[in-house]
């Protein structure tokens, strides 16, 4: 079994539901979900014009290899209404993968560690959460330690 780490995230609709949902839909299509952070409400990023998140990283165990778990997890988004048409965009759901055990992945579409979670508090304040000593197999840095270097100064509250 693979641990595998994802962030959810939503800015439309019910958000908190809306990722209740996707944790339901990834422990029955994907892999058994075993840790769930605090529900964190996030000044959006990007795009600062749009509505505030809510985010939550979720821990599971799959034996799928990390593209089918990139497939199922789009798989999931598109059946919970989300469309791509703006880049940072409002969102009914994203998910992304962060870590896929140790794994580092650079293939087309898919990217593990996500290239983009040491600059980004909405992800390491509920990454550190649930594993504030898991090392990132490329920076070699703890998530303690790249929470510690972050210079992202948007608001991320715990719920």
């Amino acid at each position: 079994m693979i641990k595998v780490f994802l962030l959810l995230g939503s800015n439309l609709g019910n958000r908190a539901e809306t990722l209740n949902k996707a944790t339901e839909l990834i422990a029955n299509g994907v892999g058994m979900v075993t840790a769930k952070s605090s529900l964190y409400e996030t000044q959006s990023w990007g795009k600062t014009d749009e509505p505030d998140y809510i985010n939550q990283v979720i821990v599971l165990q799959t034996n799928l290899p990390a593209r089918s778990v990139l497939n199922k997890v789009l798989a999931i988004e598109l059946a919970m209404g989300r469309t791509r048409e703006v880049k940072w965009g409002a969102r009914i759901i994203d998910i992304d993968i962060l870590f896929y055990g140790d794994d580092v992945i650079d293939e087309p579409g898919l990217v593990v560690p996500h290239p983009q979670l040491h600059n980004r508090r909405f992800t390491l304040e509920p990454l550190g959460e649930l594993a504030p000593d898991l090392q990132h197999p490329v920076l070699k840095k703890t998530i303690l330690q790249l929470k510690s270097e972050l210079k992202d100064d948007l608001i991320v509250k715990k719920l």
